[in-house]
């Protein structure tokens, strides 16, 4: 995904695309580019990450300090990102994202083929790669809903979490295999010619880039301000965004705490393999593709079945199998592997269920113009509460095992997912939606008018 440029001309175009077939072409040339970088920059991952584990020998420390190195960009510089994307040429941002992702991934294959690269060159190269991404995923999710039209914004996010899962099935036994056969900086190498893949379409194809409306209340004011005062405005607009609309704000607030416990665990997963099971590269590479061969079982399984009337059962019924996936990979005891492998296999069926209806609800309810600020208030606010648990879950892992953070993580997932069924502002969430969607709706239409 892109920014929108009318393909014929360049020109950049304000109305999303109607629900004819025009869009199909254009919109999955882009997505199967990014695909396929997508397959080296995971690849070249889950190298680095074992390389870090053998570097750092097993520290779980180190490895949440690598995490919380790469997730800080999108919790503090997350906001202003999407401020900046809302007023930015979206297909620009992307190129220039992805291009700067792909020069600090060349930069980390010239210090390993030199035989000089170290702990604290990973942490400079995973920031600015990360920085890179949190530009690159707010361009992309914000301009989807202008290139897929509405109808089908569910059936994309399906397919979104299907390729999530073949990457995760395929990419943890490639990494593991090419490690054997190539050293580290030819894998990093593969990453950097996959990224052409992403970029190169971008050069060509249109993206549609919604128009920026100055609020109605105070519109003399918006255009006194400065250039940065307007830019806090609009981050501030995010989050009040989020803030007034209750059900929403109460979802983000127990996502937080699931984040919290959930992402240091899975993060620390090749120290539940190295030090709880006494496995290598090969293990890690199952208990990856696990995950991923449930991803795409789920995605299928939501795209035949649909889910229930109410999206929101879907999520919620979703969330308690997946904490009982997670709980499943706590329990495991060092012979008992396999229970684990099937533990990660159900909590990823279970992750589409969750994901794509809520995030079909987020962008048909959300007007286009403010997506880009909302969805990194939303990911802001659930990636701090992921920053705090990393700094906790290193030292305390150490300590008492990675274990700890998965029986953890299920238990409060199943226990979220009872609490929330019970909040009637979450469970009328999806009617909210429909009448921000349908208000959105009035507002392009009386600007079309007007």
């Amino acid at each position: 995904m892109s920014e929108n440029e009318s393909m014929a001309t360049g020109a950049v175009t304000s109305a999303p695309r109607t629900q004819d077939k025009s869009w199909v072409a254009p919109f999955f040339t882009i997505w199967g580019g990014q695909a396929l970088s997508l397959v080296g920059s995971q690849v070249g991952g889950f190298a680095l990450v074992w390389w870090l584990t053998q570097e750092t020998g097993g520290s779980a420390t180190i490895l949440a300090l690598m995490t919380f190195i790469a997730m800080l960009p999108g919790v503090i510089l997350g906001p202003f990102v999407g401020a900046l994307v809302d007023r930015w040429n979206r297909r620009r941002v992307m190129i220039v994202a992805d291009s700067l992702i792909a020069l600090f991934s060349l930069g980390l294959a010239v210090l390993a083929w030199q035989n000089i690269l170290q702990i604290w060159h990973v942490c400079v190269i995973m920031f600015v790669r990360a920085l890179g991404g949190t530009f690159h995923y707010s361009a992309m999710q914000a301009s989807t809903s202008l290139m897929v039209p509405k109808s089908q914004l569910s059936r994309v996010g399906g397919m979104n979490q299907t390729l999530r899962g073949a990457l995760d099935i395929i990419t943890p036994p490639l990494g593991a295999l090419l490690m054997e056969l190539l050293p580290l900086y030819m894998i990093m190498g593969i990453d950097v010619v996959t990224a052409v893949f992403a970029i190169a379409p971008l050069f060509f194809i249109a993206i549609p880039q919604p128009p920026r409306r100055a609020t109605e209340e105070q519109p003399a004011l918006v255009k006194q301000q400065s250039p940065v005062a307007a830019l806090f405005c609009d981050v501030w607009e995010g989050f009040s965004y989020v803030w007034h609309w209750t059900g929403l704000f109460i979802i983000l607030l127990m996502a937080t705490v699931l984040n919290m416990m959930a992402n240091p665990a899975f993060s620390l997963l090749p120290i539940l393999v190295k030090n709880h099971f006494a496995g290598d590269a090969l293990q890690l590479g199952w208990l990856n593709s696990s995950w991923g061969i449930g991803l795409i079982a789920g995605g299928l399984t939501l795209s035949v079945w649909g889910g229930f009337r109410r999206k929101i059962y879907t999520s919620l019924t979703g969330l308690v199998g997946m904490g009982l996936g997670t709980l499943l990979v706590g329990i495991a005891s060092p012979a008992g592997f396999w229970l684990a492998w099937g533990g990660m296999l159900f909590a990823g069926f279970m992750n589409p269920i969750v994901n794509a209806p809520f995030m079909a609800i987020l962008q048909s309810a959300v007007a286009p113009e403010i997506q880009g600020r909302v969805f990194t208030a939303v990911g802001s606010m659930a990636g701090a509460a992921s920053l705090l648990g990393m700094a906790i879950a290193g030292p305390v892992s150490d300590r008492f095992g990675v274990q700890v953070w998965f029986m953890a993580a299920g238990t409060i997932s199943i226990l979220m997912a009872v609490a929330m069924r019970s909040i009637p502002a979450v469970m009328r969430l999806e009617d909210e939606a429909s009448q921000r969607e349908k208000q959105n709706g009035s507002t392009e239409q009386t600007a079309k008018e007007g």
